[in-house]
């Protein structure tokens, strides 16, 4: 059947089965294992050396540089562990699930059990209301039924202020994850290999304070523990609030084709080499999105395919500045009981009427 008799949901599908088809063609799916044992390698030997420094430079204020530099270390660890979740990194799927689950356990003191569950619901319905749990209702508030419960008193003026306080805030989420991770390691739910998770991460975050307080006094052993919590925060935080804040919400029952699901939602972000180290490849948002298993470092050359793509199917591609990423976030969030007023409607929502 011809792409002009098809009917309007069946050419919405094959709008991504034809691109799936040429990324494919390309080669773009394929793993990249010298890539992942290179980048692995220097992120555990980053790991060591920064806490062979931190010994041997002993009682000094001078640490907190170090500190600084383990947030941004156990970051990358973070970003690691992203892909194995995403199974980017190797054909075999317990491969990857062992891989982020130590990376996550012993590098970053997170459990993998509890984020990859957390982060399979945001990408199955980006920005949707009662879906994604990354716009549910928390400190910050994403979406206009939230902010309407939020108008007089602090949290009204909280509310009205929250994309100058956002990325502050964004200093304590690296606590908040280690809070989350204990909670479900060792709450109610199921959790596959808890107690391996569990004894993962509490030995980590152990070994982490007996370190810090056998080498500094519990001054500087603190001063140190919240530098580094702040820079894996922020740092953290910081590369995944630009990707789909201010973005549009989808209202709970809309169904939207999955291509326009993906690309309308997110938000590339363009900066070069050190954009795409610091945001560890989640710049390519979109491409991220349509092709959740690609590895990394071919999310760049997948970009001119699916912009080209987008233009030629009238599909909105977004791609914008770091700083400007930013700017909207703030903005959004400042006014997001007004940015939020009018829902989304998908473009082919019509057709499908029809």
């Amino acid at each position: 059947m011809s792409v002009q008799t098809e009917p309007p949901r069946q050419r919405a599908v094959n709008l991504y089965t034809d691109l799936a088809r040429t990324v494919r063609d390309h080669g773009l799916l394929r793993r990249r294992y010298g890539y992942v044992w290179t980048r692995i390698t220097l992120m555990v030997s980053a790991f060591a050396l920064v806490w062979v420094a931190v010994i041997l430079l002993g009682n000094s204020w001078f640490q907190l540089v170090l500190a600084a530099i383990l947030g941004v270390v156990i970051t990358q660890f973070g970003f690691l562990g992203h892909e194995g979740a995403h199974r980017q990194m190797f054909e075999s799927a317990a491969w990857n699930e062992w891989t982020s689950r130590l990376l996550a356990g012993i590098f970053a003191g997170l459990s993998y059990g509890w984020w990859k569950d957390k982060h399979n619901l945001h990408h199955v319905a980006p920005n949707q209301e009662d879906r994604d749990p990354d716009i549910a209702p928390g400190a910050i508030a994403f979406t206009r039924d939230i902010a309407a419960r939020r108008t007089t008193g602090f949290a009204g003026w909280f509310m009205r202020r929250q994309g100058w306080l956002f990325f502050p805030l964004l200093t304590l989420e690296g606590m908040n994850l280690h809070i989350e991770s204990i909670k479900t390691l060792f709450g109610p739910g199921s959790v596959p290999y808890r107690r391996v998770e569990a004894a993962l991460v509490v030995s980590r975050l152990s070994a982490y304070v007996v370190v810090l307080l056998m080498v500094l006094p519990v001054g500087k052993a603190s001063a140190f523990f919240c530098v580094q919590m702040a820079v894996f925060g922020l740092c953290l935080g910081g590369s995944f609030a630009p990707n789909h804040k201010g973005m549009p919400i989808v209202p709970p029952t809309l169904k939207i084709d999955f291509l326009r699901r993906q690309v309308l939602m997110s938000r590339n972000v363009r900066g070069g080499p050190f954009v795409d180290f610091a945001m560890g490849g989640l710049n390519y948002q979109i491409e991220h999105h349509l092709f959740p298993s690609m590895p990394r470092p071919n999310l760049k050359r997948a970009q001119p395919i699916v912009r080209a793509y987008c233009d030629e199917h009238d599909v909105t591609y977004n791609e914008v500045g770091l700083l400007s990423s930013y700017g909207i976030v703030v903005g959004y969030l400042n006014n997001v009981g007004l940015r939020a007023r009018e829902p989304f409607e998908c473009p082919v929502k019509s057709q499908y009427r029809g």
